[in-house]
């Protein structure tokens, strides 16, 4: 049986980028699932004291807040499931306003424009994460079920600044914790490790000089081994929490930015992969019979 003559047969090639854009969808699903559960734990036990001035930038006195907080919890928690069982732009969308909206709560109460920052990988990572899997052209498109293999078309050339500048500006935020505020939970945190200072100067500065030149690094000079050592210390920092006796959904409501340089990674992976070589067509005359 000849083939048709009208067929183009692709040489075979090496690993192409589109074989890495599954685990991006999952670095950016995983994420998305911490953050939710991460953060909707503390709804689920009982709520968190922390939150209550939160409720009343917007009026809420402190007895509904407290109220209220389990069913915030609970959603939270759905939507991280949810995730991880049926991803959808629907839920990605609602994931990154809710992220930005819980994020601008913080210098609205007056905690300073550092915690907005420092929360980036809770907004910006679930736009991504839209941006990467296509804009919806219909109404039923918000709720299809997003496949590990689908990706817009030219959708890293959006996807990859945004991710990068998240990184950027979480780190910046986090940096001015230290470099700033100066905070004492970090002094805190790090005392637990036995570690007081950095070359004479106090830790807390000393690492958020460190996020602030990773950040600028990242921005400018992104590679592998920066990235790599990028996700390493945030992963470090934040384990500081429940080290230092603070729950663990501390640690894991933070998996956006623990995503963003891993993300950054895979782009980079995409790029040095070989690309598909050019189709062969073969006629009818010369294929073999």
């Amino acid at each position: 049986m000849r083939p048709n003559p009208d067929v183009a047969i692709p040489a075979r090639t090496g690993t192409s980028s589109d074989t890495l854009a599954p685990l991006l969808h999952w670095i950016f699903r995983i994420a998305f699932a911490m953050e939710f559960v991460g953060h909707g734990m503390f709804g689920v036990l009982g709520g968190k004291a922390a939150w209550v001035p939160y409720f009343g930038v917007v009026g809420i006195g402190e007895s509904t807040a407290w109220k209220l907080m389990p069913i915030i919890g609970y959603v939270d928690v759905a939507m991280g499931i949810l995730m991880l069982v049926r991803p959808m732009r629907a839920a990605l969308l609602y994931g990154a306003v809710w992220g930005l909206w819980t994020a601008m709560l913080r210098p609205l109460a007056g905690q300073g424009i550092w915690e907005l920052l420092e929360r980036a990988g809770n907004y910006a990572i679930p736009m991504a994460f839209l941006l990467w899997s296509g804009w919806p052209n219909r109404p039923a498109q918000w709720f299809a079920r997003i496949s590990s293999k689908e990706h817009a078309a030219n959708a890293r050339a959006i996807v990859e600044p945004l991710v990068r500048v998240s990184l950027a500006v979480l780190l910046i935020g986090h940096g001015g914790f230290g470099v700033i505020q100066n905070k004492p939970m970090l002094a805190q945190q790090w005392a637990t490790v036995g570690v007081h200072g950095v070359g004479g100067m106090p830790i807390v500065p000393a690492a958020g000089w460190l996020d602030f030149a990773l950040a600028l690094a990242v921005l400018v000079i992104p590679n592998m081994w920066l990235l790599a050592f990028t996700a390493v210390w945030k992963v470090s920092c934040e384990l500081l929490y429940p080290i230092s006796g603070s729950p663990i959904w501390e640690f894991v409501e933070r998996g956006g930015s623990y995503a963003a340089p891993l993300l950054l990674m895979t782009f980079l992976a995409m790029k040095r992969a070989p690309k598909p070589a050019p189709a062969v067509e073969i006629s009818a005359e010369s294929a073999p019979a």
